[in-house]
């Protein structure tokens, strides 16, 4: 999940990115339907048929459009839906099997991350990884272990909440929720990159923002 996002974002741009994001909502319902036979109500249907013409719209209309961004973004969002999902149903199963009744938010942080431990690994010898990092001359700068160090936390302050998040509601809630964060993401992502922008795909950019809105609303309702 986090090696497919590094990668669409190499491609194509934050806004972009954002919105096709939406498509993670559309995948986490469907999950939910048939793995937790959880249903929507048919505001929620109508949101992600919202972020679909948004989605589709977004991507015809993208200055900037690169088809391997994009193919790195889609498969981006099936591991994020997939991941939210699985990490759902490891916290029901976890359950019945510890004293407590249930895992807490420190415990599947823990858990989560030692796991990824080894794949991550694998493919830091896959691609050479260690040797590019040990000769680079990027990492004597002090500015860059300031900002990775500020981005280790920041992840692991994603993990928490994201445990927390998902331990108290749903998948699709915890997804939906999560495009109201979309907003600030694009404004800024907008102004800060300078991303060329044409009236249909900053038109398409705030649908998009809009059905990330509805649908949250049409959940919580």
């Amino acid at each position: 999940m986090l090696v497919s996002g590094m990668y669409s974002l190499k491609y194509i741009n934050i806004a972009m990115v954002t919105i096709l994001k939406n498509v993670t909502n559309i995948m986490t319902a469907i999950g939910e339907f048939y793995i937790f036979r959880k249903h929507q109500n048919q505001k929620v249907w109508m949101a992600l048929f919202l972020m679909i013409i948004s989605a589709v719209s977004g991507g015809i209309t993208d200055l900037s459009f690169d088809a391997t961004g994009y193919t790195w973004q889609i498969l981006n969002c099936v591991l994020t839906a997939s991941y939210s999902l699985t990490l759902r149903r490891v916290m029901d199963k976890a359950k019945p099997l510890t004293r407590s009744g249930s895992l807490s938010e420190f415990s599947m942080v823990l858990l989560n991350n030692l796991l990824s431990l080894p794949f991550a690994i694998f493919l830091i010898i896959l691609f050479g990884e260690w040797d590019y990092v040990m000769t680079v001359d990027v990492v004597k700068l002090p500015m860059f272990w300031i900002f990775a160090t500020a981005s280790g936390f920041l992840g692991l302050a994603i993990s928490f909440t994201s445990m927390w998040f998902l331990h108290q509601t749903g998948p699709t809630t915890y997804s939906l929720v999560g495009s109201l964060n979309k907003i600030p993401i694009s404004i800024a992502g907008i102004i800060v990159f300078k991303v060329p922008l044409s009236l249909p795909n900053s038109f398409s950019i705030l649908f998009g923002l809009f059905a990330g809105i509805f649908f949250a609303m049409a959940k919580m309702s």
